[in-house]
């Protein structure tokens, strides 16, 4: 018996990402904008089948070649007649639209493997008498071979991502170490300004960048085409939809970053997010790149995503309130003025219905750009994704574990409106928040060192960021979960002002429940956090659960009633757990719990201490079993009554005339299979043999070489 998180359930929710009305009410020159970024940010996507493991791609290309020779019903023949019963083959259909949601055969969240909930030799068998194989049996064949093994294998090391023997990564070779991938990361600070300031306008400026270079007594090869088949097209679309740019930020914007996937120049792709920034409210909204840090398991190279969506003007009208207001509520935070950045830089935020996201995952919002020079001195810009919270986070009371009874309707009703609110501060507030301390090449500070002292200590300032240092390449491996934690922090406190929740239209009783189901929903996010933790190497593959699991055990720490956690036997006779949160004391000993914990985690990140973050986030995410909780026999019941997390059909645009059409799909896992066979029809042999070249590069039996991708 496989273990069942290694594979995705019969029942796994499929939803449509709907956005047929948004899309209706563009023009025809917005639907055409928005038709080509959206074919740019599709093939862009397919770069993370490369970013994922060594065998996603040649699965992607067997899925694509059976299915775009026979739909999934008319496959569903083929497979009665092999002996596959209907619960069979719909795990392979379940199967291939996992790995097409993911982009990849790892789950996006949470980073482990899946495999086909059906034998190995059924599956070979449909392969066999598909009419893809029929057609080409001798290719069919060499692809069968090639991943058939790793499609199924579930050695530890495969079973999840991660660096060297933990796990599996195609953003290093499998010999790389942790030390190697420092020793990697030194060598690039060591060249960012070299590598960086020199601007790719025309074809060679960049192969200065490349060579081999010597390091401390290391040799280092630099060389650039990673995706380049998938870049062409990349910058064929955005070059395609300048044509129906709505003014010139955006027109210089798609120019930037066109140069950006032609050149591989990041200070293009830096370029082109200063005219998105400047981009002010625009009705079709998108953003393309190597963008979040997420799964590279050094946690500084960047996977590609790429979003087009349209404005949701009501709901965006609550958001720009709330950017009004957040000179007030910024020194609200329980840090020192001179932790804070020294402008607020008023972003954009508003609320989208997503057109189109391609990637590895749909998230619920989204603060960028990343480059944390142009967020402290030029700004950023929030986006809520409207439509993918109507429908990821809506939930039925059977299906509520962990919580009492009577908090069941209470938890429906306001959850949506709760994580609206939740999703506005943590992205606004919370990333939009905190200064870094730097002293940059020319020796500048961007703080008084004479008069800035240390709220935890009561010394002054002693450490900081130099010259190229960033955020990422400092705190690294817990850079993201850190950020996420400490973005998660500001929403909970800060959702206990009234303004806040009066600007979401909460007033009264309805406020306090507001307040109230954001917590218990923070509480027992921190629980489910568990079934994104192995224990085995004892090593987190999510950054925001492991982020609510931290703040889980901040508030049980906070003790005096605030917050309870049991473990029961549930009404089928098995283990069971149930939280509860005392209402009445989130004022005050969960307040109080939560600004300490806040201040020392923005102090530590604006002074660059590693050692102490380190130190204190390490201790809020141990999973053991010899605190007042025993998280690991927790983690077990977590694991028996998880729920899969569902999985987004998103529509098509097709240009038709001189109109383009939105191609609409069914709610269900050959729905998605559709929506991507349909994807890639006009150029799909060529794609696909991109695709099997473009294969990480391995290390050749007896050398002693070390890859390491930069993105």
């Amino acid at each position: 018996m496989v273990d069942s998180q290694y594979y995705l359930p019969n029942e796994i929710g499929v939803a449509s990402l709907d956005c047929s009305e948004a899309f209706r009410l563009l023009s025809p020159q917005e639907k055409m904008y928005a038709h080509y970024l959206s074919r740019a940010a599709w093939y862009g996507g397919l770069a993370v089948l490369l970013q994922t493991s060594p065998e996603s791609a040649d699965i992607f290309v067997l899925l694509q070649r059976i299915f775009r020779k026979q739909t999934p019903a008319q496959l569903e023949q083929v497979a009665t007649t092999t002996g596959i019963s209907s619960e069979e083959y719909q795990a392979f259909l379940v199967y291939a639209a996992g790995l097409y949601a993911n982009m990849g055969n790892y789950k996006s969240f949470g980073d482990t493997k899946f495999i086909p909930n059906l034998p190995k030799d059924k599956l070979k068998a449909l392969v066999k008498a598909s009419q893809a194989f029929q057609d080409q049996p001798t290719e069919m064949e060499a692809l069968w071979d090639s991943c058939s093994c790793l499609l199924y294998s579930l050695e530890d090391r495969q079973k999840q991502l991660g660096l060297g023997d933990k796990g599996i990564t195609t953003y290093f070779s499998g010999n790389c170490s942790l030390e190697d991938a420092e020793m990697a990361q030194k060598f690039l600070d060591s060249k960012v300004s070299h590598i960086h300031s020199r601007y790719c306008t025309v074809e060679g400026e960049c192969e200065s960048c490349c060579g081999s270079f010597n390091f401390e007594d290391k040799e280092f090869t630099v060389k650039r085409g990673d995706y380049a088949p998938l870049m062409e097209k990349v910058s064929y679309y955005l070059q395609q939809a300048q044509a129906y740019a709505a003014n010139e930020n955006q027109r210089k914007m798609l120019e930037e970053y066109s140069r950006s996937f032609t050149f591989g120049s990041v200070d293009a792709h830096k370029e082109g997010s200063r005219y998105w920034i400047k981009d002010k409210g625009p009705i079709v909204e998108s953003y393309i790149g190597f963008i979040e840090s997420y799964r590279d398991p050094f946690g500084s190279r960047g996977e590609f995503e790429g979003f087009i969506a349209v404005v949701n003007k009501a709901m965006s009208e609550r958001f720009a309130k709330l950017v009004s207001s957040a000179e007030v509520l910024l020194p609200e935070l329980p840090w020192p003025r001179e932790f804070e950045k020294d402008t607020f830089l008023k972003p954009d935020f508003t609320s989208l219905d997503v057109l189109t996201f391609a990637g590895s995952g749909i998230p619920a919002g989204i603060n960028i750009p990343n480059y944390d020079d142009i967020r402290q001195s030029e700004g950023f810009k929030n986006v809520s994704l409207g439509n993918v919270l109507a429908v990821a986070y809506a939930t039925q009371k059977d299906k509520l574990t962990f919580l009492q009874e009577e908090d069941k309707d209470l938890f429906i009703k306001w959850k949506g409106p709760s994580f609206e609110v939740q999703v506005g501060l943590h992205e606004l507030l919370g990333h939009g928040s905190g200064k870094l301390f730097v002293q940059d090449d020319m020796g500048k500070f961007n703080f008084d060192q004479s008069k800035v002292t240390n709220p935890e200590t009561g010394e002054p300032v002693s450490s900081w960021y130099r010259g190229s240092e960033t955020w990422d390449s400092k705190f690294s491996t817990i850079a993201s979960s850190y950020e996420e934690c400490r973005a998660e922090c500001v929403g909970l406190y800060l959702c206990l002002i009234k303004q806040v929740l009066s600007i979401f239209g909460h007033e009264g009783q309805d406020a306090e429940d507001v307040v109230y189901v954001n917590w218990l929903s923070m509480v027992r996010a921190g629980l489910l956090g568990l079934e994104f933790y192995t224990a085995e190497s004892k090593s987190w593959r999510q950054a925001h659960m492991q982020a609510r699991f931290v703040i889980l055990r901040v508030l049980l720490e906070a003790g005096e009633g605030l917050v309870g956690l049991e473990e029961v036997t549930g009404q089928d006779g098995k283990p069971d757990a149930r939280i509860t949160l005392d209402r009445s004391k989130i004022h005050t000993v969960g307040k109080n719990a939560i600004h300490r914990f806040l201040c020392k985690l923005q102090v530590l990140k604006a002074t660059a201490d590693v050692e102490g973050g380190r130190a204190l986030y390490d201790l809020y995410s141990t999973v053991d079993d010899g605190s007042a909780h025993n998280f690991v026999r927790l983690r077990e019941t977590v694991l028996l009554r998880k729920e899969a997390r569902k999985m987004f059909v998103q529509a098509n645009t097709r240009v038709s005339g001189d109109s383009v059409e939105l191609v609409d799909y069914e709610s269900s896992a050959a729905g998605l299979i559709r929506s991507f066979t349909e994807r890639f029809q006009d150029d799909a042999e060529q794609l696909e043999a991109d695709l099997l070249d473009a294969k990480f590069e391995e290390i050749p039996s007896g050398r002693s070489g070390r890859i390491a991708r930069h993105q």
